[in-house]
């Protein structure tokens, strides 16, 4: 049943480590709710916490809070997927409780690719590879092939999302895509890596190919395993007047 009260409606709580206005794995596992001083903050109020509706935490204000923020913790335990919101209840001595407006939040714990490996593996096994011609994986890429650039493919993968920005890793050079339309979802991405990006790793016998995908709320997929290529750019190396131009083409 509602509490009802004669008292203004309090500011809505803000949650200090969500993402862009969403809570991934890393923001779950130490999630604080910040409460902003109010009108009539006093010694003794009893602050109370409510996700979804669910009370999950409260603090009896000591005479040193008056006028700070107050911050109190979210139990993992209670962050599950989907749409939440939450709000807090003021009550005071001799009044009755006054509620805040609520504040709305996506909590989304299903990273890209699947559940990251441990911290010392900076490898994500359920990424496939990159997908590139047969005859540059078997070849490795020429001069000819740098001019004009190279195609590969990044594979559907797990809990693919909408806002899901992948940053390809050739060699040393790193380009970041533009964040995943909603079209996208679902479809293998196609990508033209352009001769700017191919110069600047330079030759190498043995060059990676991998790229990483990080989502809209923060969760990070990590590496996936690498693709191993020859590039053999010879004095091509030393022009450096190549178009910087980079596209991708959505099929």
């Amino acid at each position: 049943m509602p509490f009802t009260s004669h008292i203004p409606e309090m500011a809505a709580p803000s949650l200090t480590s969500a993402h862009h206005g969403g809570i991934g794995l890393a923001a779950a596992a130490h999630l604080l709710v910040e409460v902003a001083p109010y009108p009539g903050m006093d010694a003794g109020d009893l602050v109370e916490l409510f996700w979804n509706d669910c009370y999950v935490a409260s603090r009896a204000l000591a005479d040193k809070e008056v006028g700070e923020p107050v911050r109190l913790r979210v139990p993992e335990s209670f962050i599950v997927n989907g749409p939440t919101h939450v709000h807090y209840r003021i009550m005071q001595v001799g009044q009755g409780p006054a509620l805040s407006a609520a504040a709305a939040v996506e909590v989304k714990l299903d990273c890209p690719g699947g559940q990251p490996p441990p911290l010392c593996n900076d490898e994500n096994q359920h990424l496939a590879q990159v997908v590139l011609p047969d005859t540059i994986l078997r070849q490795g890429v020429n001069p000819g092939q740098v001019k004009r650039g190279v195609p590969l493919t990044v594979k559907p993968y797990l809990n693919m999302a909408e806002g899901d920005a992948i940053t390809l890793r050739w060699g040393d050079a790193r380009m970041d895509l533009p964040p995943l339309a909603a079209a996208d979802v679902g479809r293998p991405i196609q990508v033209w890596v352009p001769p700017s990006v191919i110069l600047e790793a330079g030759e190498d016998l043995r060059l990676e190919v991998t790229y990483c995908i990080l989502d809209r709320v923060g969760n990070n997929s990590r590496w996936a395993p690498p693709r191993t290529l020859r590039i053999g750019c010879g004095n091509l190396l030393t022009n450096r007047a190549m178009s910087p131009s980079m596209h991708i083409a959505k099929s």
